[in-house]
Formats: C-alpha cells, structure tokens, sequence
C-alpha cells in the first residue's frame, strides 16, 4: 500500500527564513562533515569557522551574522534571496523542520491574518 503524502500546513517559498532566525540552530558532527565537504575544508576548519559552543553542555551551533528583519540569522543564510545558500549541505535540523507540525513563523503569520482579515497580510517585520 502506497504512503499517502501529507499535505503541508505551510509554505517556505513565501517564509523570509523565520527558521534561520533561531539562536540555536544545533549541529551534529555529520552536519559538521557534510559543510566541510561542501566547502573543501577539514572538518576541524569548518567547525572552527562556521559554528560556536552554544548554550547547553557540549552543544554546538551555526553561527549567526546580522540580519534586518529579525537581528540575527544562521551565516548560511542569503539575506537579499532569504534562501539557503548550503541547501544540500545543510545540517539535518533544517532537513527535519518542522517535523510533523508547522512552524512558528506560519502560526504568526495565520495569526496575524485572522486579526488583520487579510488573508494576503505580511506582518511589517517583512517587505516583500
């Protein structure tokens, strides 16, 4: 029997990266060896070059640079485009997200267009 495809409750094509925005966006060695791979680098290099010691015991996470809209955002993040610029070297957090439910960003958004009554609103966090 043929798995039926579950129908998405949101659309990264018109999300400005609400998902890149997160402060700890965690990485795994893999996801450490798949950059380096992406890059030409020695994993240590990349590790060194593209993450820091987050918060909890032993984590590690990507890097963040400056952003407009939202302060800071993953470094991999291309700010004019709002598209992944290592897509197929990502790590596996942004392969999986959002997992089974929606985002945040799309929880807002809805939010914010049941308020408006607008169901073309975009928040003024973003300009299209």
């Amino acid at each position: 029997m043929a798995k039926k495809k579950k129908k998405l409750k949101y659309d990264c094509d018109v999300c400005p990266a609400y998902c890149c925005s997160y402060p700890r966006i965690v990485v795994r060695k893999r996801d450490i060896e798949r950059l380096a791979e992406h890059f030409e680098l020695d994993p240590e290099v990349a590790k060194r070059r593209f993450t820091k010691k987050g918060e909890e015991k032993k984590e590690v996470v990507l890097r963040h640079k400056k952003d407009e809209h939202f302060g800071t955002v993953c470094r991999f993040l291309d700010s004019e485009t709002r598209n992944c610029t290592v897509y197929e070297a990502r790590p596996k957090v942004c392969r999986e997200f959002p997992g089974e439910g929606r985002c945040g960003y799309y929880d807002f958004l809805k939010f914010e267009r049941d308020a408006q009554e607008d169901d073309e609103h975009i928040a003024s966090t973003w300009n299209h």
